[in-house]
C-alpha cells in the first residue's frame, strides 16, 4: 500500500525524534562509567612507572583504586616549579595543556611513597607528552629521591606503526630506561637519548639506550618528549633538592 507523503514525514520526523532521546539517554548513562574507566587508566599508567606490570594486572579496580589513594600524593606545578594552589593533579588534562606555550602549561607531579606514609617518598612520578610518528604519544617517567635516576616509565601512543613505533609500550623498550640518569655530571639537564638502529649496549652510558629497529621517527619524538618536558619540570626538580 503506498503511503502518503505526510505519513512519510510525520514517521520520519517521530523516528528521529526517538533515536535522539535514546541516544542522548545512553551517552548520559554512559558518559559517567567512561570517566570512571578514563581514570583508572590513568591510575594504572601512574603506577606502572613504579609498580611491576604483573602486580597491577593482577589487581581487580577497586584494589587499584585504593592503592593508588595510599600510595599516591599529588600536586601541581608551573614551569617555574611553584605549586599551583588551586589545581588538582588528576584533573589536569595534559593533552590539552600541551596546545599551550610551555610557560602557560599546568604541571601535575605524582608522588609515590610507602603505603599510607606520605613522608616517606618513594619517587616522584612526572608526565610526558609530545608527538610521535602518526599522532600523540606520552607517559610517565618516575625518578628516584635522589631526582636524577629514572626509577621507571610508562609509555603510551594514539597510532604508532605496530610492531616498530607501537614498541614503546612494551616492557622490553621501557626497561631500557631503568637506572639511567637525566642530568649529567655538571648538573645539566640532558634526558635519555634513544640511539638509532638496535642491538647495542648502552649499559655503560647513563644517558643512552638502545634504539628500535625501523622506527627512528617515534623513537625521535619520544627523546623530545623527554627533553621538553624534564626540561618543563627542571625548576620543580631543582626546588626539592634544594629543600631536601
Amino acid at each position: 500500500m503506498q503511503q502518503s507523503n505526510t505519513y512519510i514525514i510525520t514517521f520520519s520526523v517521530i523516528l528521529t525524534v526517538v533515536l535522539g532521546f535514546l541516544l542522548s539517554g545512553t551517552s548520559e548513562l554512559l558518559g559517567p562509567i567512561q570517566k570512571e574507566a578514563e581514570a583508572l587508566d590513568t591510575k594504572k599508567q601512574i603506577l606502572g612507572a613504579v609498580v611491576d606490570a604483573e602486580k597491577i594486572a593482577a589487581m581487580k579496580p577497586k584494589e587499584i583504586r585504593a592503592y593508588y589513594e595510599n600510595t599516591i600524593s599529588s600536586k601541581v606545578v608551573n614551569i617555574k616549579g611553584e605549586e599551583v594552589a588551586d589545581a588538582t593533579a588528576e584533573t589536569v588534562d595534559v593533552a590539552k595543556n600541551y596546545k599551550k606555550p610551555a610557560e602557560e602549561r599546568l604541571y601535575p607531579v605524582y608522588i609515590f611513597h610507602e603505603e599510607g606514609s606520605e613522608d616517606k617518598v618513594v619517587a616522584y612520578i612526572l608526565p610526558v607528552f609530545g608527538a610521535g610518528l602518526w599522532d600523540a604519544i606520552w607517559g610517565y617517567v618516575a625518578l628516584k629521591t635522589d631526582l636524577n635516576t629514572i626509577e621507571g616509565v610508562t609509555f603510551s601512543h594514539a597510532g604508532e606503526t605496530p610492531g616498530l613505533g607501537a614498541r614503546i609500550t612494551t616492557s622490553d623498550i621501557q626497561h631500557r630506561y631503568h637506572g639511567k640518569e637525566i642530568f649529567d655530571e655538571s648538573g645539566s639537564l640532558v634526558a635519555v637519548e634513544m640511539q638509532k638502529g638496535e642491538g647495542k649496549d648502552y649499559s655503560s652510558n647513563p644517558h643512552m639506550v638502545d634504539g628500535m629497529s625501523g622506527a627512528t621517527l617515534t623513537a625521535k619524538g619520544v627523546n623530545n618528549m623527554l627533553t621538553n618536558y624534564l626540561g618543563a619540570y627542571q625548576s620543580y626538580l631543582e626546588k626539592v633538592k634544594g629543600n631536601s
